[in-house]
């Protein structure tokens, strides 16, 4: 096995264990709420694990993979604009009226 793919390799279990952390993070805070709760550390794990990952199966050349943690980076993405659009809105979600069709 060549230094590159060593090199390549360490980023592949990198990112899994970035990507592996957000589920414990995940579980440690909704044990402490004792209520089913995703913190924003969750977003920021997928985030880096995705995008650790994304780089793997690049230069992996799997088209599969690259697709998957493609959308993945897009929806991780997308989770902490809407986390900081609410926080930096003074009106945020909660007090925007519900209409009932």
């Amino acid at each position: 096995m060549s230094n590159t793919d060593i090199f390549w390799l360490t980023i592949g279990f990198l990112g899994q264990g970035l990507f592996s952390m957000r589920f414990i993070i995940q579980w440690l805070q909704s044990e402490r709420a004792r209520r089913s709760v995703i913190p924003v550390a969750f977003w920021y794990f997928s985030l880096l694990g995705g995008l650790t990952l994304l780089s793997y199966a690049i230069y992996r050349k799997d088209p599969v993979f690259i697709l998957g943690q493609s959308l993945g980076v897009f929806i991780y993405l997308r989770n902490l604009y809407f986390i900081y659009h609410e926080h930096s809105n003074p009106l945020s979600a909660k007090d925007t009226p519900q209409i009932d069709e």
